[in-house]
């Protein structure tokens, strides 16, 4: 079992990438390309309007919540697009901290809250919609709060890390892993310096000392 203290202190201390730019964190540089490498790299270079919630009859306003804000995309992206009544959720102060100083730099406005997401503080059927992006493969238990605190008939947009056929062949490829960590091809900051086994390798693409990461395959989901 995880201790939740320690994957507190491993996020407090590496705020989403912060080890992977060579900017300030919180600074605008900072911002603008960790919103770059997301365009490029989560949603095909231009923002897919697919990860909006779908809109509710006669224009009804939602109440939209962010779980696992991280350094607050997300919600940034929904309130440049004009929703309101927005909400986002992270366990650590320091994410939170660049959240509110990233919706601030865009001159909008989300309401922020420290959460764990395996027992959230809101109450049932609390929300329209839940943007979840890359969390709930840290715990699953997430997704039943995610289900509760849902009002009847609303939506939810979750995405987690994937084990593609590279992670699942893994075992019998891992000597490439090898060449290339010895040819300085290992992921750059927060101790990343090897290509490891497949037990190994979706924790360290956070930081050497995550607790926890997992890659799901569709038939766990």
């Amino acid at each position: 079992m995880i201790d939740l203290d320690r994957v507190c202190t491993f996020w407090e201390n590496n705020p989403l990438w912060t080890g992977g730019s060579v900017y300030e964190a919180g600074s605008a540089q900072f911002f603008n390309v960790h919103r770059k490498v997301n365009y490029s790299d989560c949603v095909g270079g231009k923002f897919d309007l697919r990860f909006l919630p779908p809109p509710r009859p006669n224009g009804q306003t939602m109440k939209i919540l962010e779980l696992g804000c991280g350094i607050g995309f997300w919600v940034t992206e929904f309130a440049l697009r004009g929703l309101c009544n927005l909400h986002a959720a992270e366990l650590t102060d320091q994410e939170l901290r660049l959240t509110k100083r990233r919706l601030e730099a865009c001159g909008v406005i989300a309401e922020l809250s420290q959460q764990n997401a395996e027992k959230l503080t809101y109450s049932d059927g609390s929300f329209d919609h839940i943007n979840c992006q890359g969390v709930a493969h840290y715990t699953e238990k997430a997704i039943n709060e995610i289900a509760r605190v849902l009002k009847p008939g609303g939506t939810a947009s979750i995405s987690v890390y994937y084990r593609n056929p590279i992670l699942r062949f893994w075992p019998y490829m891992r000597w490439i892993g090898w060449s290339l960590a010895k040819l300085g091809g290992g992921l750059k900051g927060r101790g990343r310096k090897k290509i490891l086994d497949i037990d190994e390798i979706v924790r360290l693409y956070d930081g050497v000392d995550n607790p926890i990461g997992k890659a799901i395959l569709e038939e766990s989901l």
